[in-house]
């Protein structure tokens, strides 16, 4: 019988003198000493001689199958870490595909290979001493735990530096890892490790069948059940009673899994995508990824850098990148590229994914002269620079609510499996959704005219919106959408408010959300203010009780807390979901500029909720910014709103707010133009309330009372069709004496 031992620095088996003997019947004792004795004193070796003595003979012994398998290797590299702590020597271990690496802590701590028949090749001195010194400058005396894992096999690369021989670069799609050997000797055998194992772990093709279970194909049948229970004495009343049971925890069972399908699938489009763009730029010898990385190396190679100096990420390693799940980063794609697949069945469209470049250089605009006379005004009455806006209006600004409209998609899918918790649940995520672009917005949108309208008809999505302005004093505008099993619409009437130093909007109107099925949703939004508009750093906020009325199982109650100045948490908002007979069906908690998360019943968990222990399930998470990022801060959606895509602008009807000239001309960065055309057009706005108590009437919504909403009379969708814009005016052009006269 064999005597097996684990050597502590690599998976190598180390065998008694017997065993040997026995697997070496040619050679003479004394050879199976030397070989022991090698194999037991390989850790104080360095790295060659090791591959010199021991590793050649334990090469030869491995089979054709073991050399068509990547190759293990670890070693002792040099990783950067912050400007705090430089350089710091970590372990890193190659295996299978994967790069793990490691703090050291103590010699002993090295030990971690787990034991297999794999044989381990060391790259670098690996001895004892030196691992002693380096533990007595380190410090602490902490346990072992991997730190960062490279999965080589995905999407990564690697290059050389060329302004340091001893220095190469990993990179991932979320980061850069830079590393440095002790000799050039030691970075070309890890550069050939990394390439060897690019080679053997190629990218898996995602253009396969990839087959899963439809939730359509799931079904369940209660006969056997009824049987039973009627063979059992019990009486009918009872049975349709265990029967309804039954069939509501399938339909909740259903809907979990209707939404598991939903995640899987998009995550396999969205990989599909990924390595598409891989294959691609792999072509041109360059590794791109984009909308995941922004750092400083997004575009690398795995030749020789031109970096002419040291550049580095100042991200400590002591709070590494964390690995969330993938449902929280695919629930929608971006919309700045190009936004769909040929097999989605809608039209190609690719939108713009930032602003024009600025024509003119822009000039500050004093506040001081302008806070002493508007202190207590009406903000839309006052007449403000174009300074102050941001290139979009208040109607675009509608549309920013929809931007996650495939929350409303899961609703109506939910109920339409039965299951209206997880309807309501996704309805509140939509309504706090419409929040996260505000976040760092500080310019105020373009006030429309009296009749301006705007469209936007997003097949991608599944969606075509409409919003015109319906009255002057006071300023309403009045929205329109229309989705897959599901319309919202509703009307805004912004009461605003300039208080020196802040910016108080409370919003005046009812939202209504109506699915196929019948079922309605109501809810108000709650207050946002804008601070510190003289001194400090301007930053909003929105504040109130949010309710979300059902007309059936369900409502909604949310609360978005005020920020207050000593705030470490902001942006709170808590909220639950009740029964009609008022019960708790789930709490709902989050931060309305990043994400919202729900638990079942009744009470908040106490756990963070992107622990994977945690009991908390995600509902929205936002999307990430665009790295063109201008000083109004728009999200990628909104960048998209006043673009004229190809062949729009002959289709669009004269009031459309993408044809108003002084915006156009902000986006173009033409300031002074800008600013000419607003006091021009304000000059025409003016006339708007004589028009309006004249009998002026909107064009496309009506309201039945005084106190009802303004609701969508239809037909425009099909004048766009055939370009007939006989009764819209040209609200944007020059006053004429005839325009004067008649207001």
């Amino acid at each position: 019988m064999r005597v097996k031992e684990l050597h502590p620095l690599c998976c190598i088996t180390l065998e008694s003198p017997q065993g040997i003997n026995n697997n070496n019947n040619n050679k003479s004792p004394e050879e199976t000493v030397k070989t022991t004795t090698a194999l037991t004193r390989s850790r104080s070796l360095p790295a060659k001689s090791l591959l010199t003595g021991v590793g050649s003979r334990v090469m030869t012994s491995i089979g054709s199958e073991q050399q068509q398998q990547a190759e293990t290797v670890a070693g002792i590299l040099y990783k950067w870490t912050n400007f705090g702590k430089g350089w710091r020597s970590r372990w890193f271990l190659l295996r299978n595909g994967i790069l793990s690496y490691s703090k050291i802590r103590r010699p002993e701590n090295l030990n971690l290979l787990s034991p297999s028949s794999d044989d381990v090749r060391l790259i670098g001195d690996i001895s004892a001493d030196r691992l002693s010194r380096m533990d007595s400058c380190s410090g602490r005396r902490k346990q072992h735990k991997t730190v960062g894992i490279v999965h080589l096999k995905q999407v990564s690369s690697f290059r050389e530096s060329k302004s340091d021989d001893r220095k190469f670069y990993i990179f991932t799609a979320t980061k850069t890892l830079h590393l440095r050997t002790d000799s050039i000797s030691d970075k070309a055998a890890w550069l050939q490790a990394l390439a060897s194992t690019k080679c053997i772990f190629p990218l898996r093709s995602l253009n396969g069948d990839f087959s899963f279970i439809s939730p359509k194909d799931l079904s369940i049948s209660t006969e056997r059940l009824k049987k039973r229970l009627h063979e059992e004495g019990m009486n009918e009343n009872l049975v349709k009673e265990c029967e309804q049971i039954m069939l509501s925890e399938f339909s909740e069972m259903h809907g979990q899994v209707q939404l598991l399908h939903e995640e899987r699938t998009n995550l396999i489009d969205a990989l599909r995508q990924l390595e598409a763009a891989n294959l691609e730029a792999g072509a041109s010898g360059k590794h791109e990824f984009p909308s995941l990385g922004r750092g400083k190396y997004s575009e690398c190679s795995t030749t020789a850098s031109s970096d002419g100096k040291q550049e580095f990420e100042d991200v400590s390693e002591e709070d590494e990148p964390s690995f969330h799940d993938t449902k929280e980063y695919f629930n929608e794609p971006n919309v700045g590229s190009v936004t769909n697949l040929s097999t989605s069945g809608y039209p190609n469209i690719k939108r713009r994914t930032k602003l024009p470049d600025p024509a003119e250089k822009e000039k500050g605009v004093s506040l001081w002269s302008m806070i002493k006379d508007n202190v207590g005004k009406d903000l839309t009455r006052v007449c403000l620079p174009v300074y102050f806006n941001e290139p979009i209006s208040s109607l675009q600004k509608c549309f920013e609510d929809l931007e996650y409209s495939y929350l409303l998609d899961r609703a109506y899918e939910y109920g339409k499996s039965g299951n209206g918790l997880l309807r309501a649940l996704y309805v509140a995520a939509f309504a706090v959704s419409g929040y996260a672009s505000t976040e760092g917005r500080h310019c105020k949108p373009f006030n429309p005219l009296l009749g301006e309208t705007y469209e936007a008809d997003f097949p991608e999505k599944g969606i075509r919106f409409f919003s015109e302005k319906v009255s002057h004093h006071p300023t309403v505008i009045a929205c329109h959408c229309e989705g897959k099993g599901w319309k919202f619409w509703g009307d805004t009437n912004l009461r605003s408010k300039f208080w020196g130093r802040s910016i108080q909007v409370e919003p005046v109107g009812v939202l209504t959300l109506e699915f196929d099925d019948g079922e309605v949703f109501q809810w108000s939004k709650v207050t946002s203010t804008i601070y510190n508009i003289i001194l400090g750093k301007l930053y909003c906020d929105h504040h109130g009780v949010m309710q979300i009325r059902g007309n059936r199982q369900y409502s909604c109650t949310l609360k978005f807390k005020e920020q207050s100045i000593l705030e470490r948490n902001p942006h709170q908002v808590n909220g639950f979901v009740e029964d009609v007979a008022g019960k708790k069906a789930a709490t709902i908690f989050g931060k309305w500029d990043d994400s919202l998360y729900y638990v079942s019943g009744d009470g908040i968990s106490k756990t963070k909720v992107s622990d994977p222990a945690s009991n908390a399930s995600l509902l929205w998470k936002r999307t990430k910014p665009p790295p063109n990022v201008t000083r109004y801060n728009l999200t990628s959606f909104a960048i998209t709103l006043n673009e004229l895509t190809p062949g729009l602008q002959e289709i669009l009807p004269p009031t459309d707010s993408r044809l108003r000239p002084d915006q156009r001309h902000l986006e173009n960065g033409e300031y002074e133009k800008a600013n000419l055309e607003k006091q021009r057009l304000e000059r025409r706005q003016r006339m708007s309330r004589q028009l309006q108590e004249s009998g002026w009437r909107p064009r496309w919504f009506e309201r039945e009372g005084e106190s009802e909403t303004f609701k969508y009379t239809g037909g425009y969708w099909e004048a766009r069709g055939h370009g007939n814009w006989d009764d819209c005016p040209d609200i944007f052009g020059e006053i004429t004496e005839e325009l004067a006269d008649s207001a």
